[in-house]
């Protein structure tokens, strides 16, 4: 259960230009991270900007992605980010049930290429270890470039805050993922 109250859209409407601009960037949808972020507007725009760009703005294909915020969703046991992108969002970047439910242990799978299995160590790394061993960074370079190695640290540095966040502020899952 949430900590904190959900805005709602109905009982705010001076925040109906902001509530625009995340429906338009959210497919249509008010999802509760921005009820809880709209309690702070500069925040929830600055926020819904800043996860638009990392994920929709940047030469990192959409299934590598997904690969990497479910990871760091599971790493930080966050159901939350989890149970958001898949499959809704994960299944059309190409990215099977089966092969989402092994991120949870995907070192002990039989899914992901060398390029997948690098980036996941990268993100296990940042996440559990926060210090990032030269051999998990050299293991990034024959698949990425420096703007994708770039890309993909900020990626997964955003969803570690993410789920850190809603952890805190104990966000509930959205009613069609209940």
């Amino acid at each position: 259960m949430a900590r904190i109250s959900y805005i709602e859209e109905k009982n705010h409407p001076e925040l109906a230009d902001l509530i625009g601009k995340v429906r338009a960037g959210r497919r249509g949808t008010l999802i509760n991270v921005y009820k809880l972020l709209l309690h702070a507007p500069p925040l929830a725009a600055c926020w819904l900007d800043l996860i638009s760009t990392a994920r929709f703005k940047t030469k990192l294909d959409g299934r590598l992605r997904e690969i990497v915020i479910i990871r760091v969703g599971y790493l930080n046991h966050t159901d939350y980010v989890v149970k958001q992108h898949v499959p809704e969002l994960s299944a059309p970047e190409g990215l099977s049930k089966q092969e989402s439910d092994a991120l949870a242990d995907w070192k002990g799978s039989r899914y992901f290429s060398a390029r997948e299995r690098a980036a996941l160590a990268y993100a296990d790394a940042m996440t559990h270890d926060i210090a990032v061993t030269d051999a998990v960074f050299d293991a990034l370079r024959p698949h990425f470039d420096e703007r994708q190695i770039v890309e993909l640290t900020v990626l997964i540095g955003i969803y570690n805050m993410h789920t850190r966040v809603f952890m805190a502020l104990g966000i509930d899952p959205e009613p069609h993922h209940k």
